[in-house]
């Protein structure tokens, strides 16, 4: 096509691949980093998982709460740092209450503040949401030390999986692209893209069970819950961002969001997880 002076211009291709670097080293980033802690397991573990959570909360209050005063901030940060503490001594009862006394007082301490139910019960809801999946990132760790330790190689199964299933929805959903799935909620996620994801995730669930030693039956049967549900987070993220009208949850990970943008598929994909293990035990003895 010619332009000005005669100079041919060529049409501009979509740039496919320069999100794809950037959302790559993200993921591989955080996983070298949970390595170390992941490795030893027990109080390290969970010292590093309260982190996130403290941090994961204060993103959800910010993002859910333009009001929030720091009473608002303190019960679900407060809360997370308890229940994880009863997780890492194995008090499974003691950290359940925590998060139903922590949810409880979350909403009633927004319902202090609104008259309306809804605001009370994102603020409650959001508590929840928070603490589970952080308590059971614990709970599925453990306590023994060691690469091959039943802990350790479910947590990097289920954060290596979901990288893959993030790589590969955006790579097919880019490369296909075809009908969306709900553009209301998420424009840019197509079928493509979720078939994408759970080929790939199902590819590097298999991959890491040839490695960690773990059959591949049981590697798929527990990638598919765990690709389908990380695909549930994302979508979970992207309707509460748009609900509240926020781009990114925070500014924490320069040209990425916040922590809760990148954390999202992870944090359902490891409730899905705790799901399929206590429902199908024999699973985790391919992991033990």
């Amino acid at each position: 096509m010619a332009g000005e002076g005669g100079i041919i211009k060529t049409p501009k291709r979509p740039p496919i691949w320069k999100n794809i670097g950037p959302r790559l080293m993200s993921a591989l980033l955080f996983a070298a980093v949970c390595i170390p802690p992941i490795y030893f397991g027990g109080y390290v573990w969970a010292i590093f998982t309260a982190l996130l959570g403290v941090r994961l909360a204060f993103e959800w209050v910010r993002m859910s709460d333009t009001s929030a005063k720091w009473l608002g901030y303190a019960i679900p940060m407060v809360g997370v740092l308890v229940a994880i503490g009863y997780a890492a001594q194995s008090l499974t009862s003691l950290w359940a209450i925590a998060l139903i006394v922590t949810v409880v007082l979350a909403g009633l301490e927004r319902a202090r503040r609104s008259p309306h139910v809804k605001p009370a019960l994102f603020s409650a809801l959001g508590a929840m949401y928070i603490i589970l999946p952080t308590v059971l990132m614990v709970t599925l760790r453990g306590s023994d030390i060691g690469f091959t330790s039943g802990g350790f190689k479910i947590l990097m199964f289920i954060i290596l999986t979901v990288i893959g299933a993030d790589v590969g929805a955006y790579l097919g959903g880019s490369v296909i692209k075809g009908p969306k799935i709900a553009p209301k909620i998420s424009p840019n996620k197509t079928w493509s893209g979720f078939l994408s994801g759970l080929l790939l995730g199902s590819l590097i669930a298999v991959g890491c069970g040839l490695v960690l030693g773990i059959s591949w039956s049981s590697a798929l049967w527990l990638a598919v819950p765990v690709v389908v549900f990380s695909v549930i987070g994302d979508f979970l993220e992207s309707a509460l961002k748009r609900h509240f009208g926020v781009k990114d949850t925070g500014t924490l990970l320069p040209g990425h969001g916040g922590l809760l943008d990148r954390l999202d598929g992870l944090m359902m994909a490891v409730i899905a997880s705790a799901a399929v293990l206590a429902s199908a035990p024999a699973i985790w003895v391919n992991f033990a």
